[in-house]
């Protein structure tokens, strides 16, 4: 599904606007495909969905699935990219994540680091729920999700006009995103080291 969406992107590139360099695209030239790539970024979001879905058992397991999926995928995208035009070079290249509410921008580590958290917790969290283990996300490990994943996305967002303009200065929203990784990483693992073993499962297993 990575490499499908890598060479999806490659292609729409070379359509829309063939001559710049990415991150930047004319916005008049994108302007008519918008609708179709915001179409294709939730489809694929779907896709992803319907793994996870098939892979768990449970709500709380496909979940954990889906985030795991969601990481992988992410990753071959930039590895197709790369080996299909040579991009990103680096890991300082800046990128364009989504376009839904509005342009997510940000150098390419800084996905690819929320991607590496997605499959590494993803894959505790799976592991303990097969082993009969129930994670119970409490109001304060829900809200502190919810805030740490507010603060990933408008790190990506506070730099979004001037980057789909083709300027490439220092990524203003670091500060903020480490921000958002910390509490998230936190309250993911304080939920996984608060898993207790669930009756009802084990005694069916």
């Amino acid at each position: 599904m990575g490499w499908l969406e890598g060479a999806v992107v490659v292609y729409l590139r070379a359509a829309i606007d063939p001559g710049a360099a990415p991150p930047a695209i004319d916005p008049a030239a994108f302007a008519w495909y918008a609708p179709l790539e915001v179409a294709r970024e939730l489809a694929t979001l779907v896709m992803i969905g319907a793994v996870g879905w098939l892979a768990g058992a449970t709500k709380l397991e496909r979940l954990a699935w889906a985030a795991v999926v969601f990481g992988i995928w992410d990753i071959i995208y930039y590895v197709t990219l790369n080996i299909a035009i040579a991009w990103p070079a680096t890991i300082q290249d800046w990128d364009v994540l989504f376009l839904v509410p509005a342009p997510w921008v940000g150098p390419v580590w800084a996905p690819v680091g929320v991607s590496l958290a997605l499959i590494g917790f993803g894959l505790a969290a799976a592991r303990q729920l097969r082993m009969g283990r129930s994670i119970v996300a409490t109001p304060r490990h829900v809200g502190a999700g919810l805030a740490a994943g507010g603060l990933v996305i408008l790190s990506f967002l506070i730099d979004s006009g001037r980057v789909m303009a083709g300027e490439t200065s220092p990524w203003s929203g670091w500060p903020i995103y480490w921000a958002g990784m910390v509490l998230a990483v936190a309250a993911a693992t304080t939920a996984l080291r608060g898993a207790g073993t669930d009756p009802q499962r084990t005694r069916h297993t």
